[in-house]
């Protein structure tokens, strides 16, 4: 194979969830791509990766300081949901069922990897709490154990604001998932979250 080649599919490897065949598939199909179309992806790469910004509210990626999100008047200002990454936001944005805003941490309290509270943006969402005007923070985290101890870290901490709705989005067994292969925890919170039938 050509050094040129083991280069290109080395790099693209290195993107998650890519393999060496899928990165040889990758690497042959930007061979046969028109030069123009692979100049301008690769510019759309480095544009992406040197003027991309992190919204000064929420933390939400963005082309300027604020969000189109946090702009957006006709959303709920009111209301934040917490979320550990922007897939997250991503998520719940496709369901179009949320209009409020968001709150990025930027990960989860994780000690075995060295992530600690302070190195979440979890200072940022209190300070935008105390400026008023938040009646509920919706806390859309993980169910890992990383993510759990994150729940019960943010829940304590904003404990300070005493007129704040704070929720969890419901957590239980999947649509579709059967029964006896659900794990305990799981089974659990779809107990504790269990609600009337309408």
């Amino acid at each position: 194979m050509s050094q040129l080649l083991q280069d290109v599919v080395g790099e693209l490897q290195k993107l998650p969830g890519i393999g060496r065949r899928t990165a040889l598939r990758l690497a042959m199909h930007l061979l046969r791509m028109e030069p123009e179309s692979v100049d301008e992806m690769t510019r759309s790469i480095d544009r992406f990766r040197h003027d991309i910004k992190h919204c000064s509210r929420c933390n939400n990626l963005s082309d300027s300081d604020i969000c189109p999100i946090c702009l957006d008047r006709e959303r709920d200002q009111s209301t934040i949901c917490v979320i550990e990454q922007v897939a997250d936001l991503l998520s719940i944005e496709q369901t179009h069922q949320y209009r409020g805003t968001y709150h990025v941490l930027g990960g989860v309290i994780s000690p075995m990897q060295g992530i600690a509270p302070s190195d979440l943006k979890i200072d940022l969402l209190c300070d935008r709490i105390a400026q008023g005007g938040i009646k509920e923070v919706i806390l859309a985290i993980s169910t890992s154990v990383e993510g759990e101890t994150t729940l019960f870290y943010l829940m304590s901490r904003l404990r300070q604001f005493a007129d704040l709705k704070v929720t969890t989005i419901a957590r239980g067994i999947g649509f579709g998932d059967e029964l006896e292969y659900v794990d305990e925890l799981t089974i659990t919170h779809a107990l504790l979250n269990r609600r009337p039938l309408e």
